[in-house]
Order: C-alpha cells, then sequence, then structure tokens
C-alpha cells in the first residue's frame, strides 16, 4: 500500500441537532449573518454558519483544549 500524507478522511456524516434559542440570541446570530454578508459580500444562511461558529468557539477554548489533552 502506498504512503500518503493525507490520511484517511473522518466521518463527515452530518448529525441534524434541534435547539431551542432564547429571542435575544436568536436576534444577535440573525445580525451576526447581517456582518458577515458586510463583511465577505456572501448570505450565508444561520444553519451554515452556527455549525462554524460554534467550531470555531471550540477550537479557541483553551480549558476544553486542556481537558482533552487529559482525557
Amino acid at each position: 500500500m502506498t504512503d500518503l500524507k493525507l490520511g484517511k478522511l473522518p466521518d463527515r456524516t452530518p448529525v441534524k441537532l434541534a435547539v431551542l434559542l432564547p429571542p435575544d440570541l436568536h436576534q444577535a446570530l440573525q445580525a451576526y449573518a447581517v456582518a458577515y454578508e458586510q463583511a465577505y459580500g456572501v448570505a450565508e444562511p444561520l444553519a451554515e454558519l452556527i455549525p462554524a461558529m460554534l467550531t470555531a468557539f471550540l477550537d479557541s477554548d483553551r480549558g476544553f483544549a486542556r481537558s482533552k489533552s487529559k482525557a
């Protein structure tokens, strides 16, 4: 078998998750979507932005990273 630099891709099967949001958080997310569109010139639906926002948040949380490394 050939050694490739790119390893096997992880499972990318989407998981549907329903979440109830308080109205003020929903308004803030909508405002963020508007700011995103103004910044990048592309309107993205919240359903596309929220996973990216959560990923960025988790990636930047040092306490979470430390707890993952201890596990």
